[in-house]
């Protein structure tokens, strides 16, 4: 199997990945999880049925690329600026779309604190996904 960065992800492999990061269970356990390198090698392993040779490296570096190209589109977009696209901005959409945000909240004694809430608040996000 071949590692490091200079081999390039094909489409297929993106889709791959992206179909396992969407089951709630592998979304569960990617949020809010430091240590998640278990994660990324059964991910890898699930990758492995799948037909793509990657090891848990690679998921896990493909997997934060792929997640900050997404915020920084979605910012954009935010600010006015549709011109800014990427290839699988849908479907990362649909598997972020309701992962808990870190937002800052003022405190009386001036300090800030963080908490979490859902970027989609409808009462029945939890239950469809």
């Amino acid at each position: 199997m071949e590692s490091g960065a200079g081999k390039h992800w094909t489409e297929e492999e993106v889709k791959a990945l992206l179909s396992v990061w969407s089951e709630k269970n592998i979304r569960k356990q990617l949020h809010g999880t430091l240590r998640n390198k278990g994660i990324f090698i059964y991910i890898a392993k699930r990758l492995q049925e799948l037909g793509v040779c990657r090891d848990w490296k690679q998921c896990r570096a493909k997997y934060k690329n792929l997640k900050y190209e997404y915020r920084t589109v979605k910012y954009a977009h935010n600010s006015g600026d549709v011109t800014k696209t990427m290839k699988f901005f849908h479907d990362l959409d649909a598997i972020l779309r309701y992962e808990p945000v870190t937002q800052l909240a003022a405190e009386e004694n001036g300090r800030c604190s963080a908490t979490e809430t859902q970027l989609n608040t409808s009462p029945t996000a939890d239950s469809t996904q």
